[in-house]
């Protein structure tokens, strides 16, 4: 990534020639280090295919092997029970112990179900006749694939909420019950301020 912000390039042809030109290969002694070459990335691709041929399949054909009928019973009771009732309780935790007591002009409640399952509105927050909303993610799920990326579907219905209510949906991501991405809370309080003009 710090090579590509370097670059800043204009095409997928100049960053391959950038990155040929400047990536190294990593070495205790940085005078040690080689120049990164479609050769040097092939062959990270072989070892890559060896390690899944001789480890990572016999493991999970192994496991696959072993999988018992109470394994799959046991699964789908933690996804839809345990999983269920901890995402609740984090919801919980993040808006009661965190926004609410950050922001005690703001009344936070949770959001109807069909606002919740169709919006990804967890909760709504009101100011004056103006409500924002809140989704609330694991923190994981920013860490999954480089960071989170809402999908077209949740992009068209935070801006139908924004729309029909006035307000943006924030994104907040919990740590065991606090707010991870602090950054938000800056952006919330500048939401609020607005709302309050309007």
């Amino acid at each position: 990534m710090a090579l590509i912000r370097d670059c800043q390039p204009n095409s997928l042809k100049q960053w391959e020639e950038y990155y040929f030109n400047n990536a190294k290969t990593e070495a205790k002694d940085p005078s040690k280090a080689n120049n990164v070459t479609k050769a040097t990335l092939s062959e990270l691709g072989e070892r890559l295919f060896n390690k899944i041929q001789e480890f990572v399949i016999p493991e999970w054909q192994e496991a696959f092997c072993q999988l018992t009928l109470q394994d799959c019973i046991d699964y789908i009771y933690n996804v839809t029970v345990c999983r269920t009732y901890d995402g609740y309780v984090r919801e919980k935790s993040v808006v009661n112990d965190g926004l609410a007591k950050i922001f005690k002009d703001v009344t936070f409640e949770e959001s109807d179900p069909e606002l919740d399952h169709s919006g990804d509105v967890d909760y709504v927050a009101k100011v004056g006749q103006y409500q924002f909303g809140i989704q609330i993610k694991p923190v994981t799920a920013s860490a999954n694939f480089g960071g989170y990326s809402l999908s077209e579907r949740m992009k068209t219905s935070f801006e139908d909420f924004t729309e029909k209510y006035g307000g943006k949906v924030f994104i907040v991501y919990s740590l065991k019950g606090s707010i991870a991405n602090q950054d938000v809370i800056a952006d919330i309080e500048n939401e609020i301020r607005r709302l309050q003009s309007l």
